[in-house]
């Protein structure tokens, strides 16, 4: 059988207009034009981009289809977008504008029903279920509103529920692991990857093109999404898919 390549996925947190990037959720700052930014990752090897309004749900407003509609025009990959998608009209403009696929974070918590309609009206393979969790002594815990505000919902349970309600891909967030580059919550994404029969996209902690590795060898995780390695060059996308290659990782070069 053969197995499908494992994708490598930058994410551009998006802020006012700015790519911006931070560590646990905290101290953001801005490392350039996402159109542009987005463009060179296109032409860099990336397998996919995903763009993400970080405070759009907290600040109660809409990602600009304009934005959306310039970086369709200058990329040849797909890309998903994020942020402040509350309603089928959300999906739709910003479907319309040029995303590919579409990721629901707090909304969906907050109304669960938002993945059957989007994935019933858009089919399934368009929406993405972004979760951000936090690691507590009760367990892994769903954040909210940019890492702001604490749920009761649990990482796996609310996964799978997810994934029950139509969603295509599971995107997981270890806020413990944001920006820390010190590797994966490869426990958690190994549970998440054993319990789903959807994709799973790994994101928090990447740090170095051996955590990469240790990702896939370790998990059965479909794709790897980092920020920062990428935005700051610390790792050349197509240097480390080689590497990966080596290792034995199917990836697509």
């Amino acid at each position: 059988m053969i197995m499908p390549a494992k994708r490598i996925i930058p994410c551009l947190d998006v802020k006012e207009g700015k790519t911006v990037k931070g560590i646990r959720f905290e101290d953001i700052r801005d490392v350039g034009d996402p159109v542009e930014m987005g463009r060179l990752y296109s032409q860099a090897g990336a397998d996919e981009l995903v763009y993400l309004d970080i405070t759009a749900s907290h600040e109660k407003r809409k990602t600009l289809p304009q934005l959306v509609r310039d970086i369709a025009a200058n990329l040849n990959i797909p890309f998903t977008v994020g942020g402040g998608v509350s309603d089928l009209d959300d999906a739709r403009i910003l479907l319309e504008a040029g995303a590919d696929k579409i990721s629901v974070n707090s909304a969906a918590v907050r109304s669960p029903e938002l993945i059957d309609k989007i994935a019933r009206n858009f089919g399934s393979q368009f929406v993405t279920l972004a979760i951000d969790a936090r690691k507590e002594q009760q367990g892994w815990q769903v954040f909210i509103n940019g890492g702001r505000i604490e749920t009761e919902k649990e990482l796996f349970a609310w996964a799978r529920e997810g994934q029950e309600r139509g969603c295509g891909e599971i995107l997981f967030t270890s806020m413990n692991h944001d920006g820390a580059k010190k590797g994966y919550a490869i426990d958690a994404l190994d549970g998440l990857s054993r319990i789903l029969s959807i994709p799973v996209i790994a994101s928090g902690g990447a740090g170095e093109t051996d955590h990469f590795a240790e990702l896939f060898r370790r998990t059965d995780v479909d794709a790897a999404l980092a920020a920062s390695v990428f935005h700051y060059k610390e790792i050349d996308i197509t240097e480390m898919k080689r590497y990966l290659s080596k290792q034995g990782i199917e990836v697509r070069i």
